[in-house]
């Protein structure tokens, strides 16, 4: 259950807190098995983050969301933002195909449409 947000206007601070208010304000946190993932991106502030809901976490640990977040910076150095989201939805989907993988009867319980705020 991955879900990208675009954030156009700009903002003082870190990313991860509004990402974090931004994964509650969407209901990721309801799913089943608990294994939403937000790529949440600024590109007017340059800024961004990636947050998972405790399903995840308990599966891929944190070495896995440091290198996301490093492989992401590159693509953000260059600008290249749209690179930078094909790239964390790439790799996000690989970690829940490997641990949560589609059954039958599995359903997407989360829009698929980008959000842009």
């Amino acid at each position: 259950q991955i879900r990208v947000f675009i954030q156009r206007w700009t903002f003082e601070g870190d990313a991860l807190p509004k990402a974090e208010r931004k994964f509650f304000q969407l209901g990721m946190q309801k799913t089943t098995s608990r294994n939403a993932v937000l790529i949440f991106v600024a590109p007017r502030e340059q800024k961004y983050a990636v947050v998972g809901d405790v399903g995840v976490h308990e599966k891929c640990g944190k070495e896995f969301w440091k290198k996301l977040v490093i492989d992401m910076r590159e693509h953000f150095k260059k600008q290249d933002f749209n690179r930078a989201i094909i790239l964390a939805v790439s790799e996000v989907g690989k970690l829940l195909a490997a641990h949560f993988p589609r059954t039958g009867d599995t359903i997407n319980e989360l829009p698929d449409e980008i959000v842009q705020e």
